[in-house]
């Protein structure tokens, strides 16, 4: 299992629907692959509470570790992604709703006043919750309450969840009025990793030297690494050969020519793509595909 997303990493995945645009699931992290979701982003705010193990969740250029009673503030429209850490599993509850959900209707001052104020303001793309934090210990509660009410729906579940989460927004909205606003100086390098992550999304499967993916954020080649590695925690070349990888694993399940998906990903023999592959997998593709429990009906010699 993997993130879907679009070439600009939005998901694809829907969040509830127009009428209640709501979405409350309970997620595994080992149950993507590698243990890793890859970075994505989506217009929602996401609640997320560690009901056990931990995790490592990066949020645009902030790292955290989550253990089992922490939550976390994910703003909308905000880049992250999460994996596996040494010590193994990780199940956690996602909470993921769209602002409209709180304001009603544009340009209502529930918005602009309340909700845009948050949700508009780039420096504060995410806040880890912890239990020994008053406000943040009753945010966490409200979170379970949600999913207790989840788990048996009561008659008037829509309204519930909608109280539920108006609180919560309260203590976010009393919490971040008394924060600095340094939302200028963060639009700027936020949107420069954008920029990369989004060039190298859209152009995978294609050649890419350091010298496109620096012209793609406007800045010198050097900066580029340098940059890229500081927020990334990986080179961009790194980055590139385990997001082709990520890339393949749907269309092994597709394809009984290891050739034709290693070229679809940007590898330019299958012999180099199987090297990555086992790099990265800790297994072959052919072994992988077994492991899937699916077979090669005319296998491409390597």
């Amino acid at each position: 299992m993997q993130i879907i997303t679009q070439k600009n990493q939005k998901e694809l995945k829907d969040h509830g629907n127009f009428a209640f645009p709501v979405n409350i699931s309970i997620e595994e992290i080992q149950s993507y692959e590698k243990g890793l979701f890859l970075w994505h982003w989506h217009p929602e705010v996401e609640l997320t509470f560690i009901l056990s193990g931990e995790i490592e969740y990066q949020i645009e250029d902030n790292t955290y570790i989550l253990t089992s009673g922490d939550g976390m503030f994910c703003n909308s429209n905000s880049l992250h992604s999460g994996q596996m850490l040494s010590s193994g599993e990780c199940t956690y509850l996602s909470i993921t709703f769209h602002p409209r959900f709180l304001y009603g209707y544009e340009n209502s001052i529930l918005q602009t006043k309340y909700v845009s104020f948050i949700t508009s303001n780039e420096s504060w793309s995410s806040l880890p919750l912890k239990d020994d934090v008053s406000w943040q210990h009753e945010v966490l509660t409200y979170i379970q309450q949600i999913y207790e009410f989840s788990k048996e729906p009561p008659a008037d579940f829509e309204l519930q969840i909608h109280m539920i989460l108006m609180n919560i927004w309260h203590k976010f909205y009393q919490y971040f009025s008394t924060q600095p606003n340094n939302e200028i100086k963060s639009k700027q390098h936020l949107q420069r990793l954008r920029d990369i992550i989004s060039f190298i999304e859209g152009h995978y499967n294609q050649e890419i030297s350091l010298e496109d993916v620096a012209k793609s954020a406007n800045i010198c080649k050097s900066e580029c690494c340098r940059f890229f590695k500081k927020h990334m925690g990986m080179t961009i070349f790194d980055y590139i050969l385990y997001l082709r990888i990520q890339k393949s694993l749907p269309l092994l399940t597709a394809s009984d020519s290891i050739t034709e998906v290693a070229s679809m990903v940007g590898f330019a023999s299958p012999s180099y793509y199987s090297q990555i592959f086992k790099r990265y997998m800790k297994c072959t593709p052919m072994e992988y595909k077994k492991e899937a429990g699916l077979s090669f009906s005319c296998c491409t010699p390597l």
